[in-house]
């Protein structure tokens, strides 16, 4: 009885499932999980009651195979609960109001399957999880390496050929040392942002925007004239604080920058403005990168993605970005502007006036 009611009723049950997907206020529901990952949490179910003797271990087999496809599709642990749950509700209320003349031993094979699912998912998410880990792990420390080693071997070299009295200190080859330099700087405060996202180290206090951007300020205008690119940074009024973990969000902000500088085509302009409603604190990052392919500014917050010819750096400043942001209560993203570039916004809570 329960696999025609589940058959007979399957639109009706989708269509309440997503919608406590959707109205759940953590983690939030994303279009892949709405479109495709509850209806197959619940074909899963419905293949497995259809069967003369329903077990729970076809259930968990088929989730288990699931759950290393959640990882790809970018699923958390947390969504895949929540929605195996969502079904789980959907179909016990439905079951309920319309009186179904369910058995308590059907209900009890349901709820098993639903347990045994959940455990299989995790389990498997939770394993091809830790093996990626470990994998870009092994890529990440390779690539930093190759990068410290690349910067240092040229700042090394162009200290030497000026403290030889071959070149001025002001040439080509004091370029190269400050560039070099620089690189060596981000990729340290890179991966120190890093190692305390992932140990959780964290040491919020109240930052004035006012103090921080004109920090940044002056590394970025640096940074911005050896490029032989223009920087406009608007003024941010005193009074506009935050409460976040100073070093995580000057990372942030650098990495945003980075990204503008080194995607910017050549004498173009970057902007940095920092603006504030009653309640949220707003900084944008614009660049002229000349705008996005379709469908790709998701994609830029990935791990290890880089999206030019210019391979250097290794591709997690803006996954480092959003997971800093993302510990202060706020959230990351972007705007293409086609044909022109990108603006980065990162948006935090304001705190109030301090008294």
């Amino acid at each position: 009885m329960l696999y025609e009611f589940l058959s007979t009723n399957r639109a009706v049950i989708l269509a309440r499932a997503r919608a406590k997907v959707a109205a759940r206020p953590a983690p939030r529901a994303t279009e892949e999980e709405l479109a495709n990952g509850i209806p197959l949490f619940l074909d899963q179910l419905i293949t497995t009651m259809q069967r003369s003797d329903p077990s729970s271990h076809a259930m968990a087999d088929s989730a288990t195979e699931h759950g290393g496809a959640l990882l790809k599709q970018g699923f958390t642990v947390a969504q895949v609960v929540n929605d195996y749950g969502g079904v789980c509700q959907a179909v016990t209320e439905l079951a309920d109001e319309t009186k179904a003349p369910i058995t308590a031993a059907e209900f009890h094979v349901f709820n098993r399957c639903l347990d045994d699912a959940i455990a299989g998912a995790v389990t498997e998410y939770g394993r091809q999880r830790e093996q990626s880990i470990r994998d870009e792990g092994k890529v990440r420390s390779g690539e930093l390496l190759h990068e410290l080693r690349n910067a240092l071997g040229a700042a090394m070299l162009a200290f030497e050929t000026i403290t030889m009295g071959s070149v001025g200190p002001r040439g080509s080859t004091a370029g190269l040392l400050g560039r070099s330099l620089r690189r060596l700087s981000q990729l340290i405060d890179s991966s120190v942002a890093q190692v305390r996202l992932e140990a959780g180290i964290r040491a919020p206090e109240r930052v004035s925007m006012h103090e921080l951007i004109e920090e940044i300020e002056v590394g970025a205008s640096m940074e911005a004239s050896a490029r032989g690119l223009t920087l406009t940074v608007a003024p941010v009024p005193l009074g506009v604080d935050v409460k976040v973990d100073r070093q995580l969000l000057t990372a942030a902000v650098g990495n945003l920058l980075q990204n503008a500088f080194k995607f910017t085509h050549p004498k173009g302009h970057i902007s940095l403005d920092a603006s504030s409603t009653q309640s949220r604190v707003l900084i944008d990052v614009g660049d002229q990168c000349g705008g996005l392919p379709p469908g790709k500014a998701e994609q830029l917050f990935r791990p290890f993605e880089q999206r030019s010819k210019d391979r250097t750096g290794l591709g997690l400043g803006l996954s480092i970005s959003r997971r800093s942001i993302e510990a202060d209560g706020g959230v990351i993203h972007v705007r293409d502007l086609p044909g022109v570039g990108c603006v980065f916004t990162i948006d935090l809570p304001r705190l109030p006036a301090a008294s």
